[in-house]
């Protein structure tokens, strides 16, 4: 099943034109990599699925782009649901200056949640699903700014997973990290996508091989090949998928 279905999609920033005429689909509980050269538009085509795009004068967006069967650009849709159900985590990690606790609880407490049993239970579910409990369940009443940089992306994926989104954006969330928390966080990856459908913008070709299921190969604002990232890898279809991946260009 589809999780997000894009139909020929275009992107503006007033005249000029980002993304041109993307047809994708993203099935559900799988990791999908976006690669390709600085400036090609991966990260802006991630930022449409949660309408991040919304906060950008001057963009304009045509085409579907639909989760679940539901158009998101609907003017009926409210973007608060959406970008609880579609979380996004950043390429710098994030924390809020509150402390362990404060920052996951913020989603919860937001929906409404007030008992302090419930947000305990919310809180170290989602440390442990993020791979961070063992490592914080001594220190939750201190602040998150102490942690580590890998911890930090961790936390900040824990709070996104207390939301309880069905899909997670990761906008190059390891690319400020050391090769030992990047280890983690791939690992991390692979364990969340039996649960939840990840997309993830990724400069680093050996991370797309190693974690993705498909890759989009994105060049000056198209995909030029999505296929299985076996494939891409091992049998690109298109002469400039090859270039790219052997290190010809970008």
């Amino acid at each position: 099943m589809n999780n997000i279905t894009v139909k020929n999609c275009d992107l503006f920033y007033g005249d000029f034109q980002a993304l041109k005429n993307i047809n994708m689909d993203i099935e559900e509980k799988e990791v999908t990599a976006f690669i390709g050269p600085s400036g090609c538009g991966k990260s802006t085509f991630i930022r449409i699925f949660n309408r991040m795009n919304d906060l950008v004068d001057n963009c304009k967006i045509t085409g579907e782009i639909r989760i679940n069967g539901i158009n998101i650009y609907e003017k009926n849709v409210d973007v608060n649901q959406l970008r609880k159900n579609v979380g996004m985590v950043f390429q710098k990690p994030n924390p809020f200056p509150m402390t362990i606790y404060d920052n996951i609880a913020f989603a919860p407490r937001t929906a409404g949640i007030k008992k302090k049993a419930a947000l305990d239970d919310i809180i170290e579910h989602s440390l442990k699903q993020a791979g961070l409990w063992a490592e914080v369940a001594d220190r939750l009443k201190k602040s998150a700014l102490g942690l580590s940089g890998g911890q930090q992306q961790r936390l900040c994926i824990a709070r996104t997973l207390a939301a309880q989104p069905e899909i997670i954006l990761m906008d190059e969330p390891t690319s400020a990290l050391d090769p030992i928390s990047t280890g983690v966080i791939e690992d991390l990856m692979s364990e969340l996508k039996k649960d939840y459908t990840i997309v993830i913008v990724t400069h680093n070709m050996q991370q797309a091989t190693r974690i993705s299921d498909k890759t989009a190969f994105f060049l000056m604002g198209e995909v030029i090949e999505y296929n299985q990232t076996i494939n891409i890898f091992q049998n690109p279809k298109d002469k400039r998928t090859e270039n790219y991946i052997s290190g010809r260009f970008g």
